[in-house]
């Protein structure tokens, strides 16, 4: 059954691991953490592993070689990888996809921070001036929206800069 296991990467290859992985059609997840620097009056954003030296794997070790993987450049090996595979729980996953995006610095300090229940309008795209209801903030600068369209409610993820609190 496919499920997320913790990789124990080389150290500071955990981008190539990630590279070479995805090079064999399998999902990985490398969490980042952000942080605002000032150096000689100017302010730059860098990005680290959260958890340096680990990678986060999705995939069925049914069908997926174990020895696959562990000989993969850049992967050392499979975390708790005895006779028996021990998943991670797709929750701890999300909640670690949430704390990452939740600490990432706004290269804009005045920008506005959407909650849970806001009614937000759409500034743009096909479904320009339609309302909904914000859901949730997502990777990469996207949230989720719910709306109701043709009497019909629908979950859809989009750009939070196309979305504008009502």
């Amino acid at each position: 059954m496919k499920a997320w296991y913790l990789l124990y990467c080389k150290p500071r290859n955990e981008a190539r691991a990630q590279q070479n992985l995805a090079l064999q059609n399998l999902e990985t997840y490398l969490p980042m953490i952000c942080a605002k620097k000032s150096q000689c009056g100017h302010t730059r954003i860098s990005r680290a592993p959260l958890f340096p030296n680990y990678l986060f794997i999705n995939f069925d070790p049914c069908q997926t070689s174990v020895q696959r993987i562990n000989s993969t450049r850049g992967v050392s090996r499979i975390v708790n990888c005895n006779e028996k595979m021990h998943p991670i729980d797709e929750r701890i996953i999300h909640a670690i996809r949430m704390k990452e995006i939740n600490s990432s610095p706004s290269i804009l300090d005045d920008e506005v921070k959407l909650k849970n229940g806001e009614k937000i309008r759409f500034k743009d795209g096909p479904f320009i001036d339609l309302e909904g209801i914000f859901q949730e903030q997502c990777p990469n600068k996207r949230c989720k929206v719910l709306f109701s369209i043709m009497g019909q409610s629908n979950m859809l993820s989009v750009p939070v800069s196309s979305v504008e609190r009502v």
